[in-house]
């Protein structure tokens, strides 16, 4: 077995691989700076020996074989720098995969702009509910697992599950990650412009998925969202069998007699216009509904019956930061955390979340930190996409400095925007030495009864969460 060194192993998915191959037997190091759960918690719970912070010490003091050089490194970095200078040998983390946990398994891959890390939990429990022991790489920690990472469990070839993200791979292959995952039977949820920090246009993302697509074999499938039509144009060119998979007629997976209980969705799915039955799944909203659908269709692929898929969707479990229950504290107050931070997804996690907790006020905390949030692109999009909020808290956006006035999200004009709609709406970090705690005072101030307060973030937004955990576990009844 190799030593192999995770710079950036921070990461979701870094972290995750980190701890697969470190159960296989490899001998694992890394570093990163500002770790923040539940990565942190993720690798500390596995006795995973990290280093805070870059230098080239650390490379020194770990000698390993190998480097796995995470998406968000790039020159200059101290221990890239000294690995460069020392011929350690690089690898991206896409490439690891590929190689040490793909392999000669079957690989299923879920992509798209949303819903990605549902989707690739739900095939994953359903393989694993069905006894196929599937690997499967997730962006998150599944709950039915409790591990984003892990190779798979058949002594001959079985299936590998990966979340594919559009991103980029490392800075010396600056391909989508989701290129070297040698897919056989695909999924594509949605296609939206995103990572504006890689990608110049919708048509550039497009061009991306058009040579995923083009990896699929002959004898591979497509399972494409049937009512996104940046998607199907995508599909309309692959050389694999594709279904498509909606609420539309026409689609080869429908969901049709939608309905929602106190803690299920309930929906009758058509295949190929014929009745399987119905099936009930701890999930809310439409977009809920189209991840299950998906999975669904990637299960059948894999050779399980529907008997079987039905009876492992009501015991699947959410990943944590996927509308993730934190707690419910006096006065009923409901903490939430979700990683939506894209408008759409936004959108589509608070009517799910209004859905969930119908009849009760919703009061979203969001922090613009991706690289697409933080600059004016969605500054219109960002205005229509709180209508499920009747209180909105815009956080401080992520290392603003980056950007000229001119590129950056204004929040100061968002905030008039939302309240032009009727939202109360409050612009944290006006004094940056009080943030995040302005918002603690300010929902101190602001909670009533029966309130779920809801965190979007892709990151720590300045460790809100436990912020706030603290100061609701000081309201009484």
């Amino acid at each position: 077995m190799s030593s192999i060194y995770f710079l950036g192993i921070g990461g979701t998915a870094m972290a995750s691989v980190a701890v697969a191959l470190s159960h296989a037997g490899h001998a694992i190091t890394g570093s990163d700076t500002q770790l923040y759960p539940p990565m942190s918690t993720y690798l500390e719970e596995h006795s995973l020996r990290y280093f805070n912070g870059f230098s080239e010490h650390n490379l020194q003091s770990a000698s390993p074989d190998m480097m796995v050089v995470g998406n968000a490194i790039s020159r200059g970095n101290p221990e890239l720098e000294y690995a460069l200078d020392n011929h350690i040998e690089l690898v991206s983390m896409p490439d690891l995969v590929r190689k040490t946990l793909i392999g000669g398994n079957t690989s299923i891959v879920v992509t798209g702009t949303h819903g990605k890390t549902t989707t690739t939990s739900l095939v994953a429990w359903l393989l694993e509910h069905g006894g196929l022991k599937p690997g499967f790489l997730v962006g998150g920690i599944p709950e039915n697992f409790s591990l984003g990472c892990r190779a798979s469990g058949r002594e001959t070839p079985g299936y590998f599950v990966t979340e594919g993200d559009e991103y980029d791979t490392a800075f010396f292959d600056k391909r989508s990650k989701f290129l070297h995952y040698r897919p056989d039977i695909a999924i594509i949820n949605n296609i939206e412009f995103d990572h504006a920090d890689i990608f110049s246009s919708l048509e550039d993302i497009k061009q991306s998925f058009r040579l995923f697509v083009n990896l699929i074999p002959k004898n591979g499938r497509l399972i494409v969202n049937g009512e996104d039509p940046a998607a199907l144009e995508i599909a309309s060119r692959a050389f694999c069998k594709v279904e498509r998979f909606g609420m539309a007629d026409g689609c080869e997976w429908r969901a049709a007699n939608i309905s929602s209980g106190h803690d299920t969705t309930s929906f009758d799915i058509l295949h190929r216009g014929s009745l399987l039955g119905t099936v009930h799944v701890p999930l809310f909203g439409t977009y809920n509904i189209m991840n299950a659908l998906a999975a669904v269709a990637a299960a059948n692929a894999a050779g399980l019956s529907f008997e079987a898929v039905s009876k492992g969707l009501p015991l699947f479990r959410r990943p944590k930061r996927r509308m993730e229950t934190v707690g419910t504290f006096g006065r009923n107050i409901t903490l939430v955390e979700d990683f939506a931070h894209h408008p759409t997804a936004i959108r589509v996690t608070l009517e799910a979340i209004s859905q969930l907790y119908e009849g009760r006020r919703i009061v979203t905390c969001f922090e613009p930190r991706s690289n697409t949030t933080t600059r004016n692109i969605f500054q219109k999009e960002l205005s229509q996409c709180f209508d499920a909020a009747s209180v909105v808290v815009l956080g401080k956006v992520h290392r603003s400095d980056r950007y000229s006035p001119e590129e950056r999200l204004d929040t100061g004009l968002l905030k008039q925007e939302l309240e032009q709609k009727g939202k109360k709406v409050f612009l944290a970090g006006e004094n940056p030495e009080s943030y995040p705690n302005d918002i603690v005072s300010f929902l101190e101030s602001l909670v009533e009864p029966g309130d779920v307060v809801v965190i979007l973030s892709n990151g720590s937004f300045a460790d809100l969460k436990n912020l706030l955990i603290e100061s609701f576990n000081k309201i009484h009844e």
